[in-house]
């Protein structure tokens, strides 16, 4: 692929965000371009090793913050004309009330998946200071006591610490699900904006 063909892709890719941002980051890889070329590259090489325009596109995005992506978009191109802000101010109690039920909704589903998350951290706690507990509590049994109470201990602690690394584990492995997720779905609405300029 040419430098042209590369940064003419990156331009329309990047067209739902603020022109600063995109005339930005296509000086950008111009001049990376440019400086592999200096280097002895030929004009293929220089961009095949910067990457596919795909993986760039996405990792500008995913860098941007959103709320330059929502002010870019929700910044008027034109004047409103009287007729569409009398359809805004009386639509406004539908569009208004399902904005934020989508939210909520949005928000709760969010909230529970972490809470959930938590929990899971706090059983694995509560695994590991009953586990020590046992322990703990071999040493306070009488030298009269039974030695099936210290052996019932022991084997109680044991399946504790077990069950604690298990769970361990499954919790790490369950917040790190859950920040892919949450990166992803925020991905996924920086698209939706940017898509929607793209069409049109």
């Amino acid at each position: 692929m040419s430098k042209q063909e590369f940064l003419a892709q990156l331009k329309d890719g990047l067209s739902g965000l603020p022109q600063s941002d995109i005339e930005e980051r296509v000086a950008f890889y111009e001049e990376m371009i440019d400086d592999r070329i200096e280097e002895g590259l030929s004009e293929e090489q220089a961009v095949s090793e910067i990457g596919s325009v795909e993986q760039v596109i996405a990792q500008i995005v995913e860098d941007t913050p959103f709320t330059r992506i929502v002010k870019e978009r929700v910044r008027p191109k034109r004047k409103l004309q009287t007729w569409e802000i009398v359809l805004l101010i009386l639509g406004s109690p539908v569009w208004a009330a399902l904005l934020i039920a989508a939210f909520a909704v949005m928000l709760s589903i969010y909230i529970v998946i972490w809470s959930v998350i938590i929990s899971l951290w706090a059983v694995d706690l509560s695994l590991f200071i009953s586990a020590l507990a046992c322990i703990v509590a071999i040493f306070f049994i009488p030298a009269s006591g039974s030695g099936a109470s210290v052996l019932a201990l022991i084997s109680a602690s044991l399946v504790l610490v077990g069950l604690s690394i298990f769970v361990f584990f499954g919790c790490k492995a369950a917040t790190k699900g859950a920040v892919i997720l949450t990166k992803k779905v925020a991905l996924g609405i920086k698209n939706l904006f940017i898509g929607k300029e793209r069409a049109r």
